[in-house]
């Protein structure tokens, strides 16, 4: 008997084997069946249960405002975050271009996640303030106007269209329902909120001699790409502040232990 034909009468005996213990037995197959799919359904559903002794939390986070809700929508439905990543990585060359990389709790409030899986435009968690109103307004317009031999498209149909506001009050009510934590879910609330923060943004266009109004998609936009990162800039920032004199002393305790211990000796 060849080789060839003793690999091929092992092949048929494997799979006279496969039909007669498995297929050839339904029960067996269902049972089979059924442990394979609980096992890996076990392995999601666990860590669930246990998601508080999972990733740090910081109270001093806060949710997106109803502006900022609209100008993450419309980052959602334009598609912005197949290209731009939101998450830095704890890797040097991320930390000289991005800044401080992203850490869990900065996510509380993200739903859904927009973390990104790819970068064909540069990250953007750590955008907000960077630059100021009127740059992402010229940028959204004109993308090489600001950056030569960029990709990105022109989004410049958002300097007139408007948002809807009873849009952005279902958004706020199904947040609301997910747990953030909202002052208000009525349609008149959230038009207040809206034109309070949207008036700020306009007036810093204004002044770079930019006209739009508060209730413009551009508006949105600008308020949501202005909030990335910058809450968690600050809470870190008062992170290190805090641990900065326990660092300090535990600094002068040691230099004290070593100039007693060289007077020992």
């Amino acid at each position: 008997m060849t080789e060839n034909n003793q690999h091929e009468e092992q092949g048929s005996a494997y799979g006279r084997f496969h039909r007669r213990v498995l297929e050839g037995k339904a029960v067996v197959f269902a049972v089979a069946t059924t442990v394979a799919i609980s096992i890996g359904g076990l392995a999601e559903i666990i860590p669930m249960f246990s998601a508080s002794l999972g990733p740090e939390r910081s109270e001093a986070v806060t949710p997106y405002t109803p502006l900022e809700v609209a100008g993450r929508d419309l980052y959602i439905r334009e598609g912005c975050y197949t290209c731009h990543s939101q998450m830095v990585r704890p890797m040097r060359a991320e930390l000289l271009r991005y800044g401080e990389w992203s850490r869990a709790w900065e996510y509380t409030y993200d739903r859904p996640f927009l973390l990104g899986s790819r970068r064909l435009g540069p990250d953007l968690q750590r955008v907000g303030g960077k630059y100021p109103d009127a740059w992402h307004y010229d940028h959204m317009e004109d993308p090489r106007a600001l950056s030569p031999g960029s990709i990105m498209p022109a989004y410049d149909w958002m300097l007139t269209d408007r948002v809807e506001v009873a849009d952005v009050t279902a958004s706020i009510r199904a947040l609301s329902t997910a747990g953030h934590p909202y002052d208000g879910d009525s349609e008149e609330w959230v038009r207040a909120e809206m034109e309070r923060q949207g008036g700020e943004i306009v007036a810093n266009l204004q002044s770079a001699g930019r006209e739009t109004t508060w209730d413009t998609e551009i508006v949105a936009m600008i308020a949501y790409l202005q909030r990335l990162g910058v809450e968690g800039r600050q809470i870190l920032q008062q992170q290190a502040t805090a641990s900065a004199p326990e660092a300090e002393a535990s600094s002068t305790e040691s230099a004290a232990a070593a100039q007693a211990g060289g007077g020992d000796r």
